[in-house]
């Protein structure tokens, strides 16, 4: 479990004024002395992100937040991010003192949560100090509450009970192609080892897909596109099902037969993580783009851009090429995501093989909010090259 990938993971937030021992929850519910606990207010500044098995519910991805009080300007700043920690949050444990009597701050972050479809956990911290009375605050929460003391280790077994009640079951799908195979099903993963390839490994989507092609049963054979004629030669039927990076999509699907179902590790990602049929409907709108247009390429992670990037330089080229003139390209990395996309008229995503589905859909959501179109890498790169209907027949989703 250990091994399990963060964005596979519960993700479990803990949001509180500052210094409502939300650190020394996380050092409790842990058992290990993982946040640092201090009685000067504000301890904690960013949002910090533990990894690990929360014993019985499983791998867990628990975050520290900075306190929703926090003032001044670099206060707002802690505030600001601690509210975008909601869009990866599946379980929130909202944490209350006994000595705190005016909620208006906890019921405009509960509200914050509610609208997002957040479970929420109410959790009554320091009852080692003074007890308190539930009837008061269901008047204004209508969630579950565990009185705990984090300090003293009290009730913290009755809290894991309730995450484990109230955790989603749904905050990943079981499985990424599994309900499309069969058991001693071919499927071949074309896999490019170029210069973006990282050193000594396969990346993550890769070696997600052959793990589920081993779960369901099924044969993963893995080559290079310069191996894939060789392969194909070489076996003594044809493969149920290929699934290839998306850079090389045209050439595998030049390469294989009409028959053989094709996808590509970025579109099983886009079902995986998000909706396939809002970004499918999304990759539409590249027809619609003119010269002088504006287009979000938004990545999940940050990483060092090498010459070729897919997200940096193939597909804008791929874009203006498309639309015969130039486009304006605006990258973005990592956890910031536009409030306002209003000035976009495409959003294109990578895979989100390093979020959860509740970071990726939460980013849908607000693209679709604002009638802004999204689809992803995989599906851009095969509506561009005309063979969309193609690479998502096997979803049975419209286009």
């Amino acid at each position: 479990m250990q091994d399990t990938p963060k964005a596979n993971r519960l993700h479990i937030s803990i949001f509180g004024r500052r210094n409502a021992g939300k650190s020394s929850l996380i050092n409790a519910l842990t058992g290990q002395d993982i946040a640092v606990v201090s009685n000067f207010a504000g301890t904690t500044t960013d949002p910090v992100y533990k990894a690990m098995e929360l014993l019985p519910i499983g791998p867990v991805v628990i975050i520290d937040t900075a306190g929703l009080d926090d003032t001044g300007e670099i206060g707002d700043l802690r505030v600001k991010k601690t509210k975008e920690v909601m869009d990866k949050t599946d379980l929130a444990l909202l944490i209350f003192t006994p000595d705190c009597y005016d909620l208006s701050l906890e019921q405009e972050w509960f509200k914050e949560l509610r609208e997002r479809e957040i479970p929420v956990i109410g959790v009554i911290n320091k009852i080692d100090l003074e007890d308190v009375n539930l009837d008061y605050l269901n008047q204004y929460f209508d969630i579950p509450f565990i009185k705990v003391s984090a300090k003293d280790k009290k009730n913290i077994g009755k809290l894991k009970e309730s995450i484990q009640i109230n955790a989603p079951m749904d905050f990943e799908l079981p499985t990424i192609l599994g309900d499309i195979i069969k058991p001693k099903d071919l499927i071949v993963l074309v896999a490019p080892q170029d210069i973006q390839a990282p050193k000594g490994r396969l990346i993550l989507p890769q070696v997600q897909v052959i793990r589920d092609v081993l779960d369901n049963d099924a044969l993963a054979l893995t080559v290079k596109d310069t191996e894939l004629v060789d392969i194909l030669k070489s076996l003594n039927r044809n493969p149920d099902l290929v699934v290839t990076d998306s850079q090389v999509f045209k050439k595998v699907n030049d390469l294989i037969p009409k028959d053989v179902p094709l996808t590509s590790f970025s579109i099983l990602m886009a079902r995986y993580k998000g909706d396939l049929e809002i970004l499918a409907k999304g990759a539409k709108a590249i027809d619609n783009l003119k010269p002088g247009d504006k287009v979000l390429i938004s990545e999940a992670c940050t990483h060092h851009a090498l010459k070729n990037d897919i997200g940096r330089e193939k597909i804008p080229n791929w874009l203006k090429n498309k639309v015969g003139g130039d486009l304006d390209i605006v990258v973005n990395a990592g956890v910031d995501f536009p409030e306002d996309l209003s000035d976009y008229k495409l959003i294109i995503h990578c895979g989100s093989c390093m979020f959860n589905r509740k970071q990726f859909m939460t980013r849908l959501i607000r693209a679709s909010e604002q009638n802004i179109p999204i689809t992803n890498y995989g599906i851009a790169i095969a509506h561009l090259n005309g063979m969309l209907p193609r690479v998502i027949e096997a979803f049975n989703i419209s286009h």
